[in-house]
């Protein structure tokens, strides 16, 4: 049965034409992944379905009724709100009154208002609410969520679980996820492939996952120059067919370019020549030239280079029974492990397992509490940053990458800064607007130039795949491989992991750190797992702590001789700064919202600072607290 059905779309940003003419049809039961480069309209469409926008030109028509759910990129805010009530929101108008009922039951006894909870027990029989109420309260079970427990103390993946049972409880016959995956660890991944598999409607999702994407599509929409590509079948299948499909259009702009090269030699031949020539043929060369201009230039590869070091040691660094704790908690538990040049290690483990500290610990940052840390000879590290604090949002591309220059040194080649951002595909006119302007995927790309034009032999990389579009990840993965030095790599993406890594650090509980040869895959076939996750159905209300962002920081309270003063203070630390985390993380999902620097300039710059003033904050707060657990 067909859900929707939009036909002669046209939708365009100023000058830029997202969609051209173009039908859009999604059928019942369809699991339809939408493809594209950053930039080619793929959040637009999904606003599009959703009917948060409407087009510049064509017709929509719903099948009559057809009940949608979303599931955004931007995770639900780190509030005081109950899971209940945000659940109860996808209900729109008998949520509110389940919310409203929900709020009353949970006050005092004396400050109930009866006279409002006597209404509002009228207005929940009169449309159902009962049977709604029950309906939000199985699939609380059903996802693993405690209703009873607040926002504010739910990680990032958990609040991913909430965000999904808002989409699902309205019982939607269409859901639509933009990024889910991102910033989830592989665990919370696989259980939301689960989830998605499951439900019983026609879902239409935006993933750079290919792992997820090639688990789940049953069909794909590929959005490029204003056109949609439909292809029945799973993503390798569609890159098959991809590949044909632009040998086609190559051979097709060739043989047109190779006749409108011939009819302009022809229209300037000589007086003789004009004087016999067929107007037919100069109103024929006239349309040819008209489709010429405006035909659009599909958009080339980035041409990514890195400036390798001097080779560093044989040995880059050796661990020895190594063990770290934090806050009581342990992290790394009698690690050994050694590490040689041309080794491409991949870090797994759930978020908040230790391996950012692990990453500090190999990079003689930071000491173990006890065992022994050995680092080789010269070293020269590059470091990716996921939440780009290397860059600064106020200057322009070109002064970010430059910093004064005006060459970098590729390989022992000097190249032109402007030359080397248009290898990352950045146009002269956009290498100097402000890095403000810039899309997440666009910021990640000046990120990656940034980090290859240093010399290094070291490359430590923290979850780089980040909001980058499919062919410039394939590209990342290709240099990557070729890479003659080391890797250390922090990654939730299990088909990059597998084509980039030849070796896997995971973190499988209770500081227990074990190596396996190989990428994820073969960490599956190896025997390696997860421990299993605390049940959130226990006696206990604490609420789930699976996907905090590292470090996680426990309650629990030191040992050490403090002044009342200063023990109050360590205290209130580990509260404080996992509200910081949280901020922290919110402000990195608004930020990484395609439409983010579509808004005004000043919201943006505002957002910007705010999240420079948190990290600065969080920074503050951990120095604090390590001072203290040190005295």
């Amino acid at each position: 049965m067909t859900l929707l059905r939009f036909e002669n779309l046209h939708l365009a940003y100023g000058q830029t034409p997202l969609l051209q003419d173009e039908t859009l049809i999604l059928e019942e039961g369809e699991r339809v992944a939408l493809l594209g480069r950053n930039g080619a309209g793929k959040s637009s469409l999904l606003k599009l379905v959703a009917g948060d926008i409407q087009p510049d030109g064509g017709s929509l028509w719903y099948k009559p009724g057809l009940k949608i759910g979303t599931l955004p990129q931007v995770l639900p805010a780190a509030d005081e709100r109950l899971v209940f009530e945000v659940v109860a929101e996808g209900l729109a108008e008998v949520g509110r009154l389940l919310e409203e009922f929900h709020q009353i039951t949970h006050q005092p006894p004396e400050q109930v208002d009866l006279k409002r909870m006597d209404q509002l027990h009228h207005e929940l029989d009169a449309c159902n609410g009962w049977a709604l109420n029950q309906r939000v309260e199985q699939l609380l079970k059903r996802l693993h969520l405690d209703g009873e427990v607040r926002m504010s103390s739910l990680s990032g993946g958990w609040r991913r679980r909430v965000a999904l049972a808002k989409a699902l409880v309205s019982e939607p016959d269409l859901l639509l996820l933009d990024e889910p995956t991102n910033h989830l660890d592989v665990e919370t991944i696989q259980w939301l492939e689960e989830q998605v598999r499951s439900f019983p409607g026609a879902v239409l999702l935006i993933t750079h996952d290919r792992t997820f994407m090639q688990n789940l599509a049953t069909r794909m929409l590929e959005l490029d120059l204003g056109q949609i590509t439909s292809w029945e079948g799973s993503y390798q299948d569609f890159l098959e067919f991809k590949a044909h499909q632009l040998e086609v259009e190559a051979r097709h702009q060739a043989a047109f370019d190779k006749k409108l090269a011939q009819e302009e030699v022809w229209i300037r031949q000589g007086i003789k020549a004009r004087r016999t020539r067929n107007e037919g043929r100069v109103r024929a060369l006239q349309e040819l030239r008209k489709q010429r201009a405006a035909r659009l230039q599909r958009q080339g590869k980035a041409d990514i280079q890195l400036e390798t070091a001097d080779q560093s040691g044989k040995l880059v660094v050796e661990l020895k029974n190594a063990s770290f704790s934090y806050a009581g908690q342990p992290l790394i538990n009698n690690l050994t492990t050694r590490i040689q040049r041309g080794d491409k290690i991949g870090l797994l483990g759930r978020n908040g397992a230790g391996k950012t500290t692990l990453l500090k610990m190999l990079l003689g940052n930071l000491q173990p509490d006890t065992g022994e840390v050995k680092l080789g000879s010269k070293l020269e590290v590059a470091y990716f940053d996921q939440l780009r604090g290397q860059l600064n949002p106020e200057k322009t591309l070109l002064d970010n990458l430059a910093e004064g220059r005006t060459s970098v040194t590729i390989n022992g080649k000097d190249k032109h800064v402007m030359g080397y951002l248009q290898d990352f595909l950045f146009t002269p006119e956009r290498a100097r607007q402000p890095v403000s302007a810039l899309s997440g995927g666009e910021q990640n790309r000046l990120l990656l130039a940034k980090l290859f034009a240093k010399p290094a032999n070291l490359l430590v990389m923290d979850e780089p795949t980040n909001d980058l579009d499919l062919e410039t990840l394939e590209l990342l993965e290709e240099l990557l491989l070729n890479y003659q030095g080391t890797l250390l790599l922090v990654s939730h993406d299990r088909a990059f992991l597998d084509n980039v890594v030849t070796g896997i650090l995971a973190f499988e509980g209770e500081g227990r750190v074990r190596e396996y040869i190989g990428g994820y895959q073969d960490w599956i076939r190896q025997g390696g797992r997860f421990p299993p996750l605390e049940n959130p159905d226990s006696k206990s209300k604490e609420p789930p702590q699976a996907a905090k962002t590292e470090p996680q920081v426990s309650k629990a309270k030191p040992a050490k001789k403090l002044s009342y003063k200063l023990q109050r203070e360590l205290d209130l630390l580990p509260g404080e700064i996992e509200a910081l985390e949280e901020q922290l993380a919110e402000l990195e999902s608004k930020i990484s919202d395609p439409d983010f620097y579509q808004q005004e300039a000043d919201l943006v710059t505002a957002t910007l600072q705010q999240m420079e003033d948190v990290q600065g904050q969080l920074d503050q707060k951990m120095e604090r607290w390590m001072e203290l657990e040190a005295d």
